[in-house]
Order: structure tokens, then C-alpha cells, then sequence
């Protein structure tokens, strides 16, 4: 890796401990003594104003930290911490397999498994199902940096063992998640029963589409949310600064350069899954893509650009021989797990019954 990367993870690494801004308001305080020191008029009104920007930082990070503990002691994590590398992993699991396959969730963006807990409710109902919190999302511990695809695959993988999840697995991942399931089936397909890909992200999209502001807009957006949690400048659950940091991290691989250095362990090519019984769901048009056509030169371009996104959506059918498509109800877009939650557990409860019929 390239110097300027770890230097990257370094920084992330320590504005993803909650405590940092004590030593900082602390080092803003005593640059501000030291003016004052001086005895010089414009020393000393300076160095006034640094003190007082100093104190407020250190009230900010104490708050920050109040916060921080008030939240893991009235919001205990509901399943299991499992050691995954020496940091520890959320995995709750509920529900009975019942002789077939445990189910496994993974939403998009570097969202904690939470963001699926309704999807997880109603399929526990009928089968085991598992939702596992990415070191940095949820109750997880931040865990190592840099954040990538690849190391999430196995973290997965691990954190699953760990927990005593039987094989095999249904792998259920939307967007990024989708991505990361794929990967996670890649590497050790005797373990899974089947892929249920939602919307995946195909990451044709980051390499040869047009340049894309808002995911760069996105990874500066999670570094300055965790610059303000750890000044106080937050309210609510989820205020820990290491869930933006892991985001920030993962998310350098969404671009054209970032891709290039991670390619070949995060793509998953055609045929690279066999026969794996996977099932791709995706909305039939670009609803919630407007801005993205929009952004067109003319009309010409509009078209090419809708043409290449429908057909990226639908590139990982070539992975499997054994995949077939399925369209999301009309008037759905990219959110559509969160928008028709019942269809959703319909299509994975019907891979479900179909693995359990073929089980020996």
C-alpha cells in the first residue's frame, strides 16, 4: 500500500477513538496559554480567544464521552460480542433452521445490522435468521483499518463460526452489503446454500461511469460527522466517532483509483460463483436515479447513461450459472427492502423452502 494510504489509516485509526478530543482540547488550551505567555497586546487577545476555543472543545469532548457511555449502558447489544481477530463483533441470531438454511443479512452503505432488524423480525418467524453488525457498525467494535471489502468478507465469515452459525448459509446483502456477500460466497462456497443479491452494487458503475460527486460527497460527510461527534456535536444514538471512520475507510474503494487497487479481491466475475443458486432483485427502471440522467449533456447522453446502469444492475447473473431475476414491485427504487419489507422475505423465504426441498 502506498505510503499516503497508511498514513490515511493512521488518522482514521485515531479519530475513531472516542476520547481523542480530551487530549486535543487540552494541546488548544495550552497553544492559547502559551500566547498569553507572552505578555504582548495582540499575544494575549489571541491567545485569549485560543484558550476559549480550547475550553469549549474540551467541554464538547467531555459531553461526547458522557454521551458515548450513556449509550452503552441503555442500549445493551441484543446477541452475542464473538472475538473476531481480537476485536469483538456483533451477531444476533434468532429463529429455528428447522433442517434448512440460516438465513444472513447484510444491508448496504456500512449500515449496522439493525437497519434490517424489521426483514430479520419477520423471517425469524420461519427460519433462523442471523444479522451481524461490520467492525464499525452497531455494537462492533471499530476493529483494524484499513476497512475494505475483502477483509469484511472474512470478518464475516469468521464472526459467524465464532458464533456457532451451522452451515450452510443464505446470504441476503443489499447495495454494498450485496457486494460483500458475494464476496463472502466466493471465498468459501461450501459453507452457502444460496445468494440473495439486492440491487448489489456492480462496481462497473465506479470504474467507467461517469464521475460520481455524491459518493465522494459521502466519505467527506462521514469524516466531518465524526469530527463533530467528538466535540460533543451530536444527539441520539449512534454517536460513536468510529462508525463514520470505518465508513470513511470502506468507502475509498468506491472510486476509479481505489477500485484499481483492490480489484481483483473485490469483483466477482462471471462464473466465479458455478452453480450457486443465486437470485438478483432489482427495480425494473431508475427510479431515485433522476439527478444522475439529469446530469446529461443532451438527451443522447441521458440514454447511454440509463442503458448503462440498467445494464450493470443485472451483471451479476453471470456469476452463477444457476441465477435467475427478479423485479421489485412497481414503483420501487433502490430502498426497496426498506419499502416493501414483505416482498422481500417473501423472495428469500421462497429460496428458502426451495433449498429445503432439494436438502438431503
Amino acid at each position: 500500500m502506498r505510503r499516503d494510504g497508511r498514513v490515511a489509516d493512521s488518522l482514521l485509526a485515531l479519530l475513531s477513538r472516542d476520547w481523542l478530543g480530551v487530549p486535543v482540547a487540552v494541546l488548544v488550551a495550552g497553544v492559547g496559554g502559551a500566547l498569553v505567555g507572552k505578555g504582548a497586546a495582540w499575544a494575549v487577545a489571541l491567545g485569549g480567544i485560543v484558550v476559549a476555543v480550547g475550553v469549549l472543545l474540551g467541554a464538547g469532548a467531555v459531553r461526547h464521552l458522557v454521551l458515548v457511555a450513556r449509550e452503552a449502558r441503555v442500549n445493551p447489544p441484543p446477541g452475542r460480542l464473538v472475538d473476531v481477530g481480537g476485536h469483538r463483533m456483533h451477531v444476533l441470531a434468532e429463529g429455528e433452521a428447522g433442517g434448512g438454511p440460516t438465513v444472513v443479512w447484510m444491508p448496504g452503505g456500512h449500515a449496522p445490522g439493525e437497519d434490517f432488524r424489521e426483514l430479520h423480525t419477520m423471517l425469524a418467524a420461519r427460519t433462523r435468521s442471523v444479522l451481524v453488525d461490520r467492525f464499525g457498525a452497531g455494537w462492533s467494535d471499530v476493529g483494524p483499518f484499513p476497512r475494505t471489502t475483502a477483509a469484511e468478507a472474512e470478518e464475516l465469515l469468521t464472526a459467524l463460526e465464532g458464533a456457532g452459525e451451522r452451515p450452510p448459509f443464505v446470504f441476503v446483502g443489499h447495495s454494498f452489503g450485496g457486494l460483500l456477500v458475494a464476496n463472502a460466497a466466493r471465498r468459501r462456497p461450501d459453507l452457502v446454500a444460496g445468494l440473495v443479491l439486492l440491487d448489489p452494487t456492480p462496481l462497473e458503475v465506479i470504474a467507467f461511469a461517469p464521475r460520481n460527486r455524491q459518493l465522494a460527497g459521502m466519505r467527506r460527510g462521514f469524516l466531518l460527522t465524526a469530527v463533530r461527534q467528538l466535540f460533543g456535536a451530536h444527539r441520539g444514538p449512534g454517536c460513536r466517532t468510529g462508525q463514520g471512520c470505518a465508513a470513511a475507510s470502506v468507502f475509498a474503494e468506491l472510486s476509479p483509483s481505489g477500485l484499481a487497487r483492490v480489484g481483483w479481491e473485490t469483483v466477482v466475475y462471471d462464473e466465479d460463483l458455478g452453480d450457486l443458486p443465486l437470485v438478483l432483485v432489482i427495480p425494473r427502471d431508475l427510479i431515485g436515479g433522476e439527478a444522475v440522467l439529469a446530469g446529461a449533456r443532451d438527451p443522447v447522453e441521458a440514454e447511454r447513461l440509463a442503458r448503462f446502469y440498467l445494464r450493470s444492475r443485472v451483471r451479476y447473473l453471470a456469476a452463477s450459472s444457476a441465477s435467475r431475476l427478479v423485479h421489485t414491485p412497481e414503483g420501487t427504487g433502490h430502498d426497496f427492502p426498506h419499502e416493501a419489507a414483505e416482498f422481500v422475505v417473501g423472495v428469500v423465504g421462497e429460496l428458502v423452502r426451495e433449498l429445503r426441498a432439494v436438502s438431503p
